[in-house]
């Protein structure tokens, strides 16, 4: 199929179901272009190519995505026989079952492929590690794809996979959305649902969805995968209809407020502020009432009150790898930003993690009030170009050294992991050295239903599937 990377993963279930293709050919596509790229991006870090191959004779579930090739972040959901590295070299494990999400998956008809890198345990937003290396950005390789889902929006933006697995706890499905060129949404917290083996989701901040390169795909892997699972005690807000009608409805005139106001107050990029005012000026040529108003909030306050309740559920979570592994880590074996973050996690007190949750969900208040009267809420996704290689380097700089610089360039998505909002990134521009621009829309809590619907809207007015990045096909 010389052809196949300029299908979505539903187009190419469509040549499956006419009999046009065989899911066993576009698995040798996908193999085909992952042994090309990968080399260069190193966005695919186990290769589960002969697993594939025998998936993909049959019998496959008649889900939306049958016949698809598929990837899955190494972090958090377990493939049954596939390695989990968590992008450490501590604690690498083979699993025994899927986890409860790799089986809706499944149930979807995807042929998983393989397992994306992802830098270690998922901590910072750019996916460079001791244990995989750095991913490389398909748009210019000298470039991050971001991160924590880096590997699996470098692979999908280099057109080997058509939609690729990924997680978001501070931004690390809307960062390397907007890095690479993609649609990338972070949905309501528990709407995919974390299930009985997903323990180590901080406390509600971390959600798990996919990368696509069109807003239909995205659509239509929500509808399959979030589904409360039964006995939930958390399940979000039921949806109206299924998502992938929403995205032939009109959104109606929206009220839209936007902003590029920043937690240090320091200016983002002349580059992306233009591009933030032209999407805001398109908006406002569909006829939505578009208004420029920032949060508002003491951001400062806000991203604090998380420290410690964040740092004790990542020692927890070790703390069951470590057991499940039978030791304590080397000195070697983690960066320098995990042992910080660990140590620090050890250091809270059961009150400490208490006042700290309570902080964050007054403070959380003081966000979702802001959408009384607001429907989305308009910003960039980062506040600088797409950085290189190296410049948030958490293998050698100084953990404060990288908070400071993820600070600087990823200064808008944490607030609505706190509250739990939807997030969506969209590839709507790119700048003078070729690298794309995201916009980040965020709506009202358990209201993904008018984000598809605005996003379709913007992928007819400013179409971006036919942009190429210089690693494609």
């Amino acid at each position: 199929m010389d052809d196949y990377s300029n299908y979505d993963g539903l187009g190419l279930a469509e040549l499956v179901r006419k009999g046009q293709v065989t899911p066993a050919e576009l698995v040798e596509a996908a193999i085909a272009r992952a042994e090309r790229h990968n080399p260069k991006l190193n966005a695919i870090v186990y290769e589960g190519f002969e697993d594939a191959r025998k998936a993909a004779t049959g019998p496959l579930p008649d889900g939306p995505f049958k016949g698809v090739p598929f990837l899955i972040k190494d972090l958090g959901i377990s493939v049954a026989g596939w390695p989990r590295t968590h992008g450490s070299r501590f604690g690498n494990l083979v699993d025994a079952a899927d986890s409860g999400l790799m089986a809706r998956y499944r149930s979807a008809g995807v042929v998983p492929l393989g397992k994306t890198n992802t830098p270690e345990y998922g901590i910072t937003g750019t996916t460079e590690s001791a244990r995989l290396g750095p991913c490389r950005n398909p748009w210019n390789p000298n470039h991050i794809a971001g991160g924590s889902s880096g590997g699996s929006a470098s692979a999908v933006a280099a057109g080997i996979a058509p939609l690729a697995h990924a997680s978001d706890g501070l931004g690390s499905i809307r960062i390397p959305a907007a890095c690479c060129g993609l649609v990338g949404l972070k949905v309501t917290r528990d709407r995919n649902p974390n299930l009985p083996d997903g323990f180590d989701y901080a406390m509600g901040n971390v959600v798990d969805h996919v990368v696509t390169r069109t807003v239909r795909d995205s659509a239509a892997m929500l509808d399959v995968t979030g589904v409360p699972e039964p006995g939930s005690p958390y399940p979000a807000p039921p949806k109206a209809r299924p998502y992938v009608e929403e995205l032939g409805a009109s959104p109606g005139r929206l009220r839209i407020a936007w902003s590029s106001e920043t937690p240090s107050g320091r200016p983002i990029d002349p580059e992306i502020q233009a591009a933030l005012e032209k999407t805001a000026a398109t908006l406002k040529a569909l006829g939505h009432e578009v208004f420029e108003k920032g949060l508002g909030v003491d951001y400062r306050a806000l991203y604090a009150s998380r420290g410690a309740a964040a740092a004790a559920n990542f020692a927890a979570g070790m703390a069951r790898l470590i057991a499940e592994v039978g030791r304590e880590p080397e000195p070697d074996e983690l960066e320098p930003l995990t042992w910080a973050s660990l140590k620090a996690g050890r250091r809270q007190t059961g009150a400490d993690v208490m006042y700290s949750l309570q902080e964050t969900r007054m403070l959380a208040r003081e966000v979702v009030r802001f959408f009384e009267d607001v429907d989305v809420y308009l910003s960039p996704v980062l506040g600088t170009p797409v950085p290189e290689i190296g410049f948030i380097d958490p293998v050698n700089l100084e953990p404060r050294e990288v908070n400071r610089r993820q600070g600087r360039v990823f200064p808008f998505t944490p607030p609505f992991n706190y509250t739990g909002q939807p997030s969506m990134s969209l590839p709507l521009h790119m700048d003078s050295a070729g690298l794309p621009i995201g916009m980040m829309f965020t709506g009202r809590y358990a209201d993904e239903a008018t984000l598809f619907r605005l996003a379709a809207q913007l992928e007819k007015e400013t179409p971006w599937k036919d942009r190429r990045p210089q690693v494609w096909g």
